[in-house]
Parts: C-alpha cells; structure tokens; sequence
C-alpha cells in the first residue's frame, strides 16, 4: 500500500520540523507549510491524505483554512491541532468538517493512530462513491453462458488472458454480451479486488466524454462548482471498460493515447499531474478497420487497446445456449420457475435470427414468463415476429436443445427424477423414456 502522505500547517517552525521528522519514523510520507495561504496551494499542486492543522496561525487561521478546504472539495482529511483546550473551539472545527481535535503537546503514538483512522476515512468515503456508481449498473451484473462450443473455448480464452496485464478489444454484435465478456475478464484477474468501471463512449454527450473519463476542477467550465475525480481516477488498481470506443470523438482518442502511453493525465482545469495504473478494456460492434482508413479511428490507438481481441459470437451461432437462458432468466425469477417451454415453443426459440441478440432473448424471455397463462409456454404465448425471422430448421438442432435442457434440469434438481419432471412440467415416465433414448441413466 502507498505511504500515507501528511501535510504539517503550522507557522511554528519547530513545531513544524520536529512532527516531519517524527512522523516520518512511524513511516509517513510527510510536508509542512507555515501558513494557510501555503498549506492551499500545496494542496491544489498535490494530493495529500490527512492535514494537521494548527488553529492558532496569523493571517489566515485554521478554521479559515479548514473552510477553504472543504468549500474546494479538496479530497483530503483535517486533524487540528492547538494549545488552546477550548470545547468551542474544538465544535467549531468539527463542524466545519474536521476529522479529529488534538490538543498540543500531542502524543506522537495517539496521533499516528488517528492519522491512519483519518486516512481510512478517506479511504472509506472513495469507496462508497464507486459502490453508488456500480449499484447504477447493478442491473448489468450478469454471468457468462458458456454451454455452447463456441462459447466454452471463448471462455478458456478469457480465463487465459484475464491472467495477464493486457489490453483488450471485445468485438461483437450489438447485444452479444460484451460487457458481461470484460467483467468476466476482470473477475478472473489480478485486479479482481479492485473496481470495475464502466464508460459507454456513445451513451453521453460528446462534450461530456472528457469530463467523465478525466475529472475535472473547481472551475474548469461552467457548472464545475467542486472538484470531481474522473474514472481514470476512480478505476485506479482496477479496470476501466470503455464500451463502444468507435464512438470516441478523435481528439478525446489522442489524449486517451497519452494515458496508455504513460500512465499519467491532467484533470480538466488541472495543473497537477496525476498517475494511475489500472487495465484498459474496451469494446466495439463497429468495424475499427474500416474507421481507420476513414480517418474516424487512430491506428495508433487502436493498436495499444488490441493488445489482445475477444470475439464474441452470435447468438445465432450458439443456439445449445438457449436452455442455459432460460434457466438463468428464471432463477432471477422464482416466482416463474413453474413454468416450462414446449417442444414446438423451443423449436421456434431454436430457428429464430435473433437479430438482437442475447439481449433480445432475455427480453423475450421476460416478457414470456409474466404474460403466458399456463404453466407450459405455447408457440402461440410467443411473440409474432419471432416467426417472422425464423430461419429454416437445423438437423437435429431442435432434439440437441431439448436434450441439453433436460439434462441441465436433471442435474440442477439433485439428479431426482421427479423433481426435475415437476420443473420440465412433464409426467416422470415421459422424462425416463427421454433419458433412455439419451443413455442416461437418472
């Protein structure tokens, strides 16, 4: 972990000295100021973790100061330390935001320990604001459905790159589940234990982009009422997926550039120059070729985020996932679990296009289970226009799904064959005979 970085405001100068040199034996990284004019600009050129901040300075005093801090929102915490034992005083200072109240001579052990509890404090609040920003996505928190061919290999792919550093490109169609790829990649990683944020690149204005991604400062444009950490920050030890990066405005694409190349940005209206390790993966349903020689897309760039491509297919191509679908739709649903598709429903599921992809299937899925009345789900309980994009069948597609539907039934119901035939909505005779003609034994 980094060293807990302390700024000493005090305008005594041994004072000053002697905490710098005894704070540094208990292994902090520490600075002084002697006024508070000082202390603040320190503060806007670096970023420290905990002040201790003398109240009693000529000029500007310390609650002064403790005010500036907190009205800039500059992300740090106070401890105030004074000769002056006065309950007002100490009120005053934890009204205006003060972690803790010290009074001088301090014991060096006591301080220590509240320097370390102030700097999980600030620990704590970045947390909660990546927890807020990641219950906006909750609804996004999906698994991976590798029941297919195609699927199972992709997914010895992921396991096998999520192990390394590398950046990734996802490919795939709208709706294919890329960002659920990326944070199966992150899940696995080294940096499973740090955030995940996500930035679609095409969902939000282009001119706010830059400010989400890189933060900004008090006062960098109008609105910047307080200093706001962007996700470069926010993403720190952890991973930053950019989806649909096709749509990145190009000069956006050359300072994103900068950051791969060197690990370091500037917030907007920012003069401090910040570092930040952290795993870039992005994704795209766009030809990224293509927008390179229309000049929409920098070679450059595109060959530091493909470091490493993922492909996802098509739900077209990967039909034997649609029984691991529905079974994954319904167990978000309990209320549905009852209910089953028919030989016939399965089958118009099976030849369908979906031109939307897996996200059409969970819709559709959804949308079935609550409005079909009976137990048993009927071709007719399912939408027009799945007939309409029906391809012609598959040999032997149809007894495949049927066959890995059951199969996962039965092992999902303890391998009790009345069990599994109460959730197929079947006679446990029927489901004997269907697993004779598949040699399995129940």
């Amino acid at each position: 972990m980094p060293l807990i970085k302390v700024l000493v405001v005090d305008d005594e100068k041994n004072i000053r000295e002697v905490l710098e040199t005894e704070l540094s034996t208990y292994g902090f990284a520490t600075a002084a100021a002697a006024t508070g004019p000082e202390a603040l600009r320190r503060l806007e050129q670096e970023e420290f973790d905990v002040v201790l901040l003398d109240l009693n300075m000529p000029g500007m005093s310390g609650i002064e100061v403790l005010k500036q801090i907190h009205s800039g929102d500059i992300p740090v915490e106070v401890v105030v330390l004074t000769a002056d034992a006065a309950i007002p005083s100490a009120v005053d200072a934890v009204k205006q935001g003060a972690y803790d109240y010290l009074v001088k001579p301090v014991d060096l052990e006591h301080l220590s320990n509240v320097i370390g509890m102030a700097r999980e404090k600030k620990l704590l609040r970045n947390e909660n604001l990546l927890l807020k920003m990641t219950m906006k996505r909750e609804e996004d928190r999906e698994q991976l459905v590798a029941e297919s061919g195609p699927m199972r290999a992709l997914f010895e792919i992921i396991r096998k790159v999520a192990q390394t550093d590398f950046s990734v490109l996802v490919t795939g169609e709208s709706g294919t589940g890329k960002e659920i790829a990326a944070r199966t990649i992150h899940r696995l990683s080294p940096r499973s234990a740090g955030p995940f944020i996500a930035l679609n690149c095409g969902a939000i204005p282009e001119n706010m982009v830059e400010s989400e991604l890189f933060g900004y400062e008090k006062g960098a444009f109008t609105g910047a009422h307080a200093r706001k950490p962007g996700l470069l920050e926010l993403a720190a030890s952890g991973t930053l997926f950019l989806d649909e990066i096709g749509d990145m405005p190009l000069a956006l694409q050359v300072k994103l550039l900068r950051v791969i190349e060197t690990g370091a940005f500037y917030r907007l209206g920012g003069t401090r120059e910040l570092k930040v390790g952290l795993r870039i993966i992005s994704a795209t349903n766009k030809d990224l070729a293509g927008a390179i020689e229309k000049g929409s897309f920098r070679s450059d760039l595109f060959y530091r985020i493909a470091g490493f491509t993922v492909a996802i297919p098509p739900l077209r191509e990967r039909k034997e996932d649609l029984p691991a679908f529905i079974q994954l739709v319904q167990a978000r649903n309990p209320a549905f679990k009852h209910k089953h598709f028919s030989r016939e429903a399965l089958l118009l599921l099976a030849n369908y296009g979906w031109p939307g992809n897996v996200r059409e299937l969970q819709n559709v899925i959804q949308r079935v289970l609550l409005l079909s009345p009976g137990s048993e789900i009927l071709p007719g309980d399912l939408p027009s226009d799945l007939s309409n994009g029906m391809k012609p069948p598959e040999p032997g597609l149809l007894t495949d799904v049927e066959r890995k539907h059951i199969l996962k039934t039965l092992h999902s119901a303890g391998h009790q064959l009345e069990k599994a035939a109460e959730i197929l909505g079947i006679h446990p005779k029927t489901l004997r005979r269907k697993l004779s003609e598949y040699g399995v034994e129940p």
